[in-house]
């Protein structure tokens, strides 16, 4: 899995600005496992959202939004909510917020961060990918992320060396940065590109030490009652 944490209220409204009609996907897997997208915290954004002067014109909760067919499926059937909507808003993984930014022409802004929680992640296999940065950007670059979308993991734009929009490490790939920048110009965004901020910082990669003392960790830090129930025979 993929451990999330969720964004100060703050900076999600930051991200949506102007925006005062706004769907929410919330995703029913990892993150909802952390105590981040599940029906009580994500009730509780939407709140605040609200709060903020947004108006939230549907939610849909996904199984798993690194699968692209279910991401697309639930939003098939609220497809009037989303029309209605000026930009969503994701409580998802790194993977979840890039698979809802490939399936919708609107602007996806993350509500969560995703940080690196040890041992290998289980998801459902697909183009995107998330580095558990600490610090979800995606607001920036079109939900595409350049450090996995990028041959060379440049952050901060193209090297210079793409071809025809492919890639010079690989000429069968797309260079990342040319996808980032196409998708925000067909957005009308084009301008994120000269606020991105520092987009990368090492020290939020690892979660801090509260994180580290849950089972979110470390399965061996599970609350022993908990564990002495899993013993009992049945």
């Amino acid at each position: 899995m993929i451990a999330s944490e969720l964004k100060p209220i703050d900076e999600i409204l930051g991200f949506l600005g102007s925006e005062e009609r706004v769907f929410v996907v919330a995703c029913d897997g990892c993150s909802a496992g952390c105590e981040v997208s599940d029906e009580e915290h994500t009730a509780a954004m939407v709140a605040e959202l609200e709060k903020g002067g947004k108006v939230v014109t549907g939610m849909a909760r996904v199984d798993m939004t690194c699968n692209q067919g279910l991401v697309a499926l639930m939003l098939m059937q609220q497809m009037e909510a989303v029309k209605a909507a000026e930009g969503i808003v994701v409580a998802a993984c790194g993977v979840g917020i890039q698979t809802v930014a490939a399936a919708v022409e609107k602007p996806v802004h993350p509500a969560t961060n995703s940080v690196y929680a040890g041992g290998f992640s289980g998801l459902w296999r697909s183009e995107p990918r998330c580095a558990e940065c600490g610090n979800c950007m995606l607001d920036y670059t079109g939900g595409i992320c350049p450090y996995t979308a990028c041959s060379k993991s440049l952050l901060y734009g193209s090297c210079g060396g793409p071809s025809d929009g492919m890639c010079e490490v690989d000429p069968t790939v797309e260079c990342g940065w040319m996808r980032i920048y196409e998708r925000l110009a067909k957005l009308g965004r084009a301008e994120r590109l000269k606020d991105m901020p520092p987009l990368r910082n090492f020290r939020n990669m690892l979660p801090g030490g509260e994180r580290r003392r849950t089972s979110l960790w470390a399965l061996e830090l599970v609350a022993p009652e908990v564990m002495e129930e899993a013993e009992e025979p049945r």
